[in-house]
């Protein structure tokens, strides 16, 4: 079977929509890799510092903590949308494939899909967690410094 040039072009047309959504999750592991690379930064920071100073700050410890917590997140949420990458690519393989050779990968196709937003909507969700308790943890430093601080 001879594959025709405008069969070419109807497969690359089915196959624009998820190589959008695909460059859209690249943003995605972009910010999320990033703020992982600023918890690991912090924590190191932090774990060079008490193993430094001889009486340990209690915030620092605390801080550590919520460090870990958010990289946990992250982490997940990093799974979760490599996972929608990897996914949303077999879609757009398996558009290819079916289409080029009239195989019926419909409801394959859809469950591929469906899995990958499945998957991305977990990320932002791990995502929007983790902002949650950075800006809480945000608040509540603001909250423990002392008034003299904040008046500079």
């Amino acid at each position: 079977m001879e594959i025709q040039l405008g069969d070419v072009g109807h497969i690359i047309q089915l196959a624009i929509a998820p190589v959008f959504l695909l460059t859209g999750v690249g943003t995605h592991l972009v910010v999320l890799t990033n703020r992982l690379s600023r918890i690991i930064d912090r924590s190191r920071k932090l774990e060079e510092r008490m193993h430094v100073v001889v009486q340990v700050d209690p915030n620092d410890a605390v801080e550590i903590a919520v460090l870990y917590q958010r990289a946990h997140l992250i982490n997940a949420a990093i799974s979760l949308a490599t996972a929608c990458a990897l996914l949303v690519c077999l879609v757009i393989a398996t558009l290819f494939i079916g289409d080029a050779f009239n195989l019926g990968f419909g409801k394959f196709i859809a469950a591929l899909f469906v899995l990958g937003m499945l998957s991305l909507i977990g990320s932002y969700c791990f995502f929007m967690r983790e902002i949650v308790i950075a800006t809480r943890t945000l608040t509540m430093r603001r909250m423990l410094m002392s008034p003299t601080i904040l008046s500079k």
